[in-house]
């Protein structure tokens, strides 16, 4: 991987366990408007949120740049990607140089353009992770909406059905853990492999006034970029402390601010610094 996203060397900066490599994986907002309102959503996105959407030539530039930096792997997230009417240019410039990840609620995807753009995906080189947050309607229609458990589980069956992977993500309250056996015992009978399954809990961002809480000097980063800016890790879209950057682009800027900062001797390394991963 050339200098410029090498991982810093200082003890405190080291990539710590379950973490990805900084500057092997870059994350991109497509768009922040959403058909739910999830009480702890990150990114503070609902259908009433301005859209926010990242053009597709600023996504082709930031896709192009990354992989001339040796990156390996682009996410795309919102707000509900689909919603973006320009998804599938924004996917075909992260596809032509690395494999993609998909973060989507999977509701909107059966018919007209929505599934029109979900056709002209290719599945070797998109996955599809989906949120789904317990085993029955009641805890996941709690923070996401009535009905939102069965749309999401008729979307995983969509996008199976269309040969993609899919990887599902659950965000579950501490209070809340004992539903974790529930979920997993569904997709157990659903055949979705361990690897392709992630149990998080809520962080303290967002809408979510409760949960974990992550800062600059605990959370590990993930490059990420919006149309607004750059900024330390997805999950802390809404916290003006974590961005960057004012703007998305050059890459190798945000990175290099991010290095700078994680080695940064006049920060607080008193406690090792974690991963939240989001995939």
């Amino acid at each position: 991987m050339p200098t410029s996203v090498d991982v810093p060397s200082l003890p405190g900066a080291a990539t710590p366990p379950g973490a990805p490599p900084l500057g092997s994986r870059l994350w991109l907002y497509t768009n922040f408007d959403c058909n739910l309102a999830c009480d702890y959503c990150c990114s503070q996105s609902s259908p009433h949120a301005p859209a926010r959407r990242l053009p597709a030539e600023v996504a082709r530039r930031a896709c192009e740049e990354f992989a001339g930096l040796g990156g390996r792997e682009i996410l795309l997230t919102g707000g509900e990607p689909f919603l973006a009417p320009d998804l599938d240019e924004i996917v075909a410039a992260a596809t032509r140089w690395v494999p993609v990840t998909i973060l989507t609620n999977a509701m909107l995807l059966g018919r007209g353009s929505r599934r029109r753009t979900l056709e002209g995906l290719d599945p070797a080189r998109v996955v599809m992770q989906v949120s789904l947050d317990s085993g029955t309607a009641d805890l996941h229609d709690r923070h996401r909406g009535e009905g939102s458990f069965e749309r999401a589980r008729a979307g995983i069956e969509l996008l199976r059905s269309l040969g993609f992977r899919v990887r599902v993500a659950a965000t579950v309250d501490e209070a809340d853990a004992s539903e974790e056996r529930s979920l997993q015992v569904l997709l157990d009978a659903d055949g979705i492999p361990s690897e392709d399954r992630l149990i998080r809990r809520v962080a303290r961002t967002g809408f979510a006034d409760w949960g974990v809480e992550l800062t600059l000097d605990s959370l590990w980063p993930e490059p990420t970029l919006t149309a607004d800016g750059a900024w330390w890790h997805p999950v802390g879209i809404a916290d003006p402390a974590m961005q960057v950057a004012s703007a998305p682009l050059p890459v190798v800027t945000v990175i290099a601010v991010i290095r700078a900062t994680l080695n940064d001797p006049g920060r607080d390394r008193a406690s090792a610094l974690g991963a939240f991963r989001c995939t």
